[in-house]
């Protein structure tokens, strides 16, 4: 990027080497985020586990080639992320099963409470019903905090087009969310 230096060149660069020091900072500083993102986008924990541990081994495949410039490092790899999980969503809506598959409870831990964890899957719900890119730049600028410009360069389209995702995307979460408190577990404000 022109102008940007990318916070990651020089932890990238060590990687390439495979300083163990550097490999173990870069995913301590990047996995929480790809699997924020990978859960946010598939809606299964087992699937967004799998999908980070893949992203963050093509990272480190990639680090001894990383050439800065073109994209941030941060970038590149939200971008592999997403392609991994639009991949396996892919394969989810090609899968015909006879029975629904076990899933674990995925709202919020029992001592927030009962009314948590419903407004925790409710929220988990309205957001996997969007399309996928109203969902992924709802994720991209409001669970990852992406400024409006880094999430459009992610999603290759222009800060208008996001900006309209983001409209409609935000509009079908209100409708869906309506009966919601604004505040609760995300509901009304950005998710952060």
């Amino acid at each position: 990027m022109v102008g940007t230096a990318d916070p990651d060149e020089d932890l990238v660069r060590r990687v390439g080497r495979g300083d163990p020091a550097a490999i173990q900072a870069l995913v301590a500083r990047k996995l929480p985020r790809v699997l924020g993102l990978a859960q946010r986008m598939l809606n299964d924990p087992v699937e967004a586990e799998d999908v980070a541990q893949e992203a963050m081994l093509r990272a480190w495949k990639q680090a001894p080639k990383w050439r800065p410039g073109q994209a941030k490092f941060d970038t590149w790899l939200h971008r592999v992320a997403l392609n991994l999980c639009y991949d396996r969503l892919r394969r989810k809506r090609e899968v015909v099963t006879d029975a629904p598959p076990e899933r674990p409870d995925e709202g919020p831990a029992p001592d927030r409470g009962l009314l948590a964890a419903e407004t925790g899957a409710r929220v988990n719900a309205a957001l996997a019903a969007l399309p996928e890119r109203q969902r992924e730049a709802i994720v991209l600028c409001h669970y990852q905090e992406m400024s409006n410009i880094d999430a459009a360069a992610l999603m290759d389209v222009s800060v208008e087009a996001l900006e309209s995702l983001l409209s409609r995307g935000r509009r079908a979460l209100r409708q869906a969310l309506g009966d919601l408190k604004p505040g609760a577990e995300g509901v009304g404000g950005t998710g952060r």
